[in-house]
């Protein structure tokens, strides 16, 4: 086959033990049985922890059979399971389109017999720009729609959206196309055609150096080399792999131990299972955290790539530079290293030849993209970013919109009769809404674009919507509202006004005071741009520079603004500008509660098991033990508690503050791209707060109210959710 895809799979060879957590469960009963003699009955324990490496090693024998796995070649779309054998066949002939739904991430395919949905690109193990690449490769037309599969699925609109082409006459129940997205792809496969025709690019590094390395006996220089490994991980691999091998044994001679004293009483078994239990749970997590943090290694020489994603002779991959046309940088797939499924990986690179065939997908999580790009292209490889990112705006709906919005249309929002109206296209108010059931209307930015909120005189919210679909303009709202009488809160122009002011009285008493130094400040910007770079690390792309100046600006503690003038008070930070205090959830706290509890009880049960034959027997050591797990645990708990974080959030920026007054950390407004959830595959939910450039800077580590911290981000100007850096939030409109 000239041209194929294959899906991402998972590559044989490794060791893996098979049904850990049942052999477990087993050996922990088999240690409760009395079985004689003893000497059995400690082989049978040993037998049945090994049994699962012992499975997980047999395959490696007699060679482990193939995962299924995806592949679009001139014959259709296909599974391919063990043996080569097709377990589903898409014709090619019968083919007549495809298309990526941009809300699940499905592939559907048009058939002439209908339409059905393949499955998700990341579980198929297909990338959108290699899949869109093969299959026009292939002649077979793919685009990408907004949406769900399960709407083009929906019998309903069958006339509205018809295969072949996709592109009939739209009807009534036709789901609009992306044409970001697919422009996108498109963009990029215009790059990989440019680059498979152009001949190779000489390296950058060889462009400044003398003839001397261009000769063919200073041909050395090509074969200089530039090394990128991800940062070691705390613990490190030498120490988890210590850490397990020791809990193992130690397990292991604790069941020998008991054996040899004797199995007679049921103590003695429940704690030769506890130990089994415990040496077979510490060498799992060992490895499991092994593979968790394998080292992604990358030499790059103009000749060619040497990649290493795992340990072993499997894990290294070598792609002379020859064969590659472009490598493709961004968002992509990588295998799970415990499962071995398709997940997905932020960055990835994908090679591709002179014939727009995927001939490599090279592991690169945990690597700085910005530093891997430059150094790619520094030794003369094409390097194709993708040049927009799907964005992915705050989720808002206009539920709360009345009905007679729609029904006359031409209207807007008006301020009437002091209270608020909607007027028709005349002029003439055909709602009203008295002055009494306004409890407040509060203006703010979402996504860059101005919104209202209303509430009642209870202070509950009865309607949201943007000014925009209103047809009034911020100003008009704010200054004709606040003449009526209306309560009107706008924190944003509250806060620009306040900014605007001290900035002016700063520069007028700075100039009055100190004529003479006009020159400093500059002065002083220029050491710092100078400085910035070096004190945070290696440059972000795009606007992660200016957020890594001030970064290092403010880990020094330097003001990035003007000198402080004597008599002028410094603008508040974080800690000390007004804002809102958001504790962790009553749930949150009271789980945490239990967690402590049932942690110090388990220990104090265990503890009674082990020790109480030398405390005067199981029950006497649990009456007074269990009781003192129980103190313990409220007690530890409760001092932890008394002192706990509290996320502070202002106009001046954000802050994790405890109780007590003490300062965790915090960032200045500028720092601050998003807050909002990270739904990292590789980790669970947890919230965070991204700089500018996209990079996780901080990690809270408790779950305050999501609800409220939303509207405090809102109502202190802070973008929710993940940045964009493609479409940079601008501040607040009519400012």
């Amino acid at each position: 086959m000239e041209q194929q895809l294959e899906g991402l799979r998972a590559p044989g060879g490794r060791w893996r033990p098979i049904a850990a957590g049942p052999f477990a469960l087993l050996a922990v009963a088999l240690a409760l049985v009395p079985i004689r003699p003893v000497w059995l009955w400690a082989a049978l324990i040993a037998a049945v922890a090994l049994a699962p490496w012992l499975l997980g090693a047999a395959p490696e024998i007699h060679g482990r059979r193939p995962r299924p796995y995806w592949r679009l070649s001139d014959q259709g779309l296909e599974r391919v399971g063990s043996g080569g054998t097709s377990l589903v066949r898409y014709e090619r002939s019968r083919i007549e389109g495809l298309a990526i739904t941009s809300g699940d991430g499905a592939l559907t395919v048009f058939h002439r017999f209908g339409r059905t949905s393949a499955g998700g690109l990341t579980a198929m193990g297909l990338e959108p720009l290699a899949l869109f690449v093969t299959a026009r490769r292939l002649g077979i037309p793919v685009h990408v729609l907004d949406g769900d599969s399960a709407d083009l699925l929906d019998p309903a609109v069958d006339e509205a959206l018809r295969a072949p082409g996709l592109d009939d006459t739209p009807g009534a129940g036709r789901l609009p196309r992306d044409h970001t997205a697919e422009q996108r792809l498109l963009d990029q496969e215009a790059e990989l055609l440019s680059a498979a025709h152009e001949p190779p690019r000489e390296p950058r590094s060889l462009l400044t150096a003398g003839t001397a390395e261009r000769s063919p006996a200073g041909g050395a220089g090509l074969d200089a080399a530039v090394r990128l490994r991800t940062p070691a991980p705390l613990p490190s691999r030498r120490r988890i792999a210590t850490l397990g091998t020791l809990t193992g044994l130690l397990g292991a001679v604790m069941v020998v131990r008991v054996a040899i004293e004797g199995t007679v009483g049921f103590g003695a078994r429940l704690a030769a299972g506890c130990w089994a239990l415990a040496a077979i749970t510490g060498v799992l997590a060992a490895r499991r955290r092994m593979l968790r943090t394998a080292r992604v290694d990358w030499t790059i020489t103009a000749r060619r790539l040497r990649v290493r994603g795992r340990a072993g002779r499997r894990g290294l991959q070598e792609l002379p530079a020859t064969r590659v046309a472009a490598l493709v940088v961004g968002p992509g797939l990588g295998t799970d290293p415990l499962t071995g499924e398709p997940q997905r990986a932020d960055p990835a690179v994908l090679a591709f030849d002179h014939r727009l065939a995927l001939i490599a997908r090279l592991p690169a999580h945990g690597l700085d993209a910005f530093q891997l790009t430059h150094a790619l292209d520094d030794h003369g490889y094409r390097v194709i970013t993708p040049s927009a990112r799907v964005p992915r705006p705050p989720e808002y709906g206009l539920e709360g919109l009345p009905e007679i919005f729609a029904q006359v249309p031409g209207g807007r929002l008006v301020v009437a009769e002091g209270g608020l109206g909607w007027a028709d296209a005349a002029g003439d108010v055909v709602l009203r809404m008295p002055e009494d059931r306004i409890g407040g209307i509060e203006l703010l930015t979402i996504a860059g674009h101005a919104w209202v909120r209303l509430y009642d005189s209870d202070g509950d919210e009865f309607f949201a919507a943007p000014l925009s679909t209103l047809r009034i303009s911020r100003t008009d709202l704010r200054e004709t509202a606040l003449r009526a009488g209306l309560p009107v809160t706008d924190a944003e122009y509250d806060a620009y006004l306040s900014a605007a002011f001290h900035a002016a009285v700063s520069t007028l008493s700075a100039t009055a005071a100190e004529p003479a130094v006009e020159a400093e400040p500059a002065a002083a910007a220029a050491v710092g741009a100078q400085s910035g770079p070096s004190e945070t690390g290696p440059t972000e792309t795009g606007s992660g520079a200016g957020a890594g100046a001030g970064a290092g600006a403010a880990g020094t503690g330097e003001a990035a603004g003007p000198r402080p003038v004597p008599g002028i008070a410094a603008p508040p930070g974080p800690v000390t500008a007004p804002g809102v205090q958001l504790d962790a959830t009553r749930r949150s706290r009271l789980g945490t509660y239990g967690m402590s509890l049932l942690l110090c009880e388990a220990v104090a049960l265990v503890g009674a098991i082990w020790l109480g034959p030398d405390l005067g027997g199981f029950a006497a050591t649990a009456v007074w033990s269990l009781p003192a797990g129980l103190l313990i645990g409220l007690g530890g708990y409760w001092l932890y508690d008394r002192n706990r974080a509290q996320l502070r959030v202002s106009p001046a920026g954000l802050a994790v503050i405890t109780r007590r007054g003490r300062v965790e950390w915090d960032l200045a407004r500028d720092r601050v791209g998003g807050v909002g959830i990270d739904e990292s595959n590789e980790r669970m939910p947890r919230l965070v707060v991204w700089g500018p450039s996209g990079r996780v800077l901080r990690q809270v580590s408790f779950p305050p109210d999501l609800d409220e911290l939303r509207r405090a981000c809102e109502r202190f100007g802070l973008p929710w959710g993940p940045p964009d850096a493609d479409r940079p939030a601008p501040p607040p409109p009519e400012l």
